[in-house]
């Protein structure tokens, strides 16, 4: 396996195996026909080679079968690492249900991390041994790239959109993560540590020093400072109880999932799809709101559950 050449880049996630597997196939396919092909050349200089001045080589007409051979072979074995990779790449875009998610966003130059519970970090990540982590990123100013070699694991981070990365780890350590897409000149220094811990550990931790707000508790208090429940509480915007993961019917016809990346465009940009039965009157909170502020709003409406809220939204 990869770490038995390379000690210092370990298998630390439930996704570095399969990795791992798949890239040394594509190696040996490439080693095999390289060597296959430099032999081929060797073999026919020297078999074929003209011996007088005067010889005429016979000519040749080809052969189907032989035509046939190098065609499907090659193309069966280009379609395993096609169907390979493809599988590979669906089970790491489609995060378990109960996946634990934690907040991820890149600003130059530097990772800052938000868990469920309000703990906050910068360049740091600790998670627990064995459950499944999901990581919503964005970026507050350009392109970075969120990668973790010891899983085996990247992904763009991109301004004004949230995309999701998810791992399970499997070994207890200390790994680095890095930014992987060039952002500037202090792009070298655009890296942290992930901590793997025991389950108890983790909790231990996460429980540690003075308790801060969960993210739901100060979307809560965003969503009232920021005037919100006067139009989403008084029925002229639409109720929020119930609505995170439902389908919602919009006004012109279509309908869209209420996820995370949905909630975020109506908070920044709520002319763009418009609820129908409403009326395009939510002004835009772009500018007025920090990435971090976003996403508390979002965990609290993700909060609300489908249980009747007293503040009416």
């Amino acid at each position: 396996m990869l770490p038995h050449f390379f000690p210092h880049l370990p298998e630390a996630s439930t996704m570095a195996r399969p990795v791992d597997y798949l890239f040394w196939f594509c190696v040996a396919v490439l080693v095999f026909f390289t060597a296959l092909i430099f032999l081929c050349i060797f073999y026919f200089a020297i078999r074929y080679r003209r011996r007088s001045e005067d010889e005429v080589p016979p000519q040749i007409h080809g052969s189907l079968p032989l035509e046939i051979i190098w065609t499907v072979i090659p193309m069966g074995i280009v379609a395993v690492m096609f169907v390979w990779g493809t599988a590979l790449f669906i089970r790491n875009a489609r995060p378990p249900a109960d996946a634990t998610q934690i907040y991820v966003t890149g600003k130059q130059w530097m990772w800052k991390i938000q868990h469920a519970d309000g703990k906050r970090e910068i360049n740091a990540l600790h998670v627990p041994e064995g459950v499944p982590i999901e990581l919503v990123m964005t970026s507050e100013d350009v392109i970075h790239d969120f990668s973790i070699p010891a899983f085996r694991i990247k992904k763009d981070v991109l301004p004004d959109h949230y995309t999701s990365l998810w791992f399970t780890a499997d070994r207890l350590g200390k790994y680095r993560f890095y930014c992987d897409q060039y952002c500037g000149m202090g792009h070298s220094l655009m890296r942290g540590w992930l901590y793997v811990m025991t389950p108890d550990a983790y909790e231990a931790w996460l429980h540690h020093g003075v308790q801060a707000q969960t993210m739901a508790q100060a979307g809560a208090l965003l969503y009232n400072r920021m005037g919100c429940v006067t139009c989403h509480g008084t029925g002229k915007g639409p109720p929020f109880a119930g609505l995170y993961g439902k389908t919602v019917k919009l006004a012109d016809g279509t309908t869209a999932v209420a996820n995370d990346a949905y909630l975020r465009q109506m908070i920044l940009y709520p002319g763009q799809k418009i609820v129908a039965g409403y009326r395009d009157i939510m002004p835009t909170f772009k500018g007025q709101l920090s990435e971090e502020e976003v996403l508390d709003l979002i965990a609290y409406i993700k909060s609300l559950g489908s249980k009747p809220s007293n503040t009416g939204e």
